[in-house]
């Protein structure tokens, strides 16, 4: 027989978390300072940025050669974007292949609302970073609002989307909507 020591696996899993979170911090740091050294050695001479996000419309902008920066920007975009795409696709293949495991209907309903929530809110991200990326420049308005979208509009939805799955806030839902049903009858 094995024996289960809680307080030592909580260790583990704290030691591993701290890693992992120091690792993605670490290198999210190290892609942005290689970018931002790059960008800083470029000469401007173009007009104010339209965007909330200035990543790509610096290098119109630019007077200089601007090869390496996009060569090394379009790597380390596809390196971080795919890299963790791919990574999210694995894991949420993962759960999605447990969901049919738990035995009881009222587990797999559970896990299933709460995984459709968390998932909507993947989808809406990596479609805003789609668009924001791979579509070309084209100076339209609409690259504007596709900056917005993944840096306003996806968190604020976020935390709404997670609300609305609470069972405290689908009861208060119904109560209110039963009251301004009474108004109208």
């Amino acid at each position: 027989m094995t024996e289960w020591h809680p307080i030592k696996q909580l260790q583990q899993t704290y030691h591993r978390f701290t890693w992992l979170t120091g690792e993605s911090w670490g290198l999210g740091f190290l892609d942005a300072r290689i970018n931002i050294l790059l960008a800083i050695s470029l000469d401007f001479c173009g007009d104010p940025i339209p965007h909330y996000s200035c990543e790509l419309p610096l290098f119109p902008l630019s007077c200089s050669d601007v090869s390496t920066n996009f060569t090394v920007l379009l790597g380390s975009s596809l390196l971080c974007g795919l890299g963790t795409y791919v990574l999210s696709i694995y894991s949420h293949t993962l759960t999605l292949s447990t969901i049919p495991s738990i035995s009881s209907f009222s587990g797999r309903s559970k896990i299933f609302s709460t995984y459709s929530s968390h998932l909507t809110v993947v989808l809406l991200f990596y479609g805003a970073a789609f668009l924001s990326y791979f579509i070309p420049n084209s100076g339209s308005p609409l690259e504007f609002i596709t900056s917005l979208q993944g840096s306003v509009v996806i968190p604020s939805v976020d935390s709404l989307i997670y609300t609305l799955k609470s069972n405290e806030v689908k009861v208060a839902k119904r109560r209110t909507f039963r009251k301004y049903i009474q108004y109208f009858r």
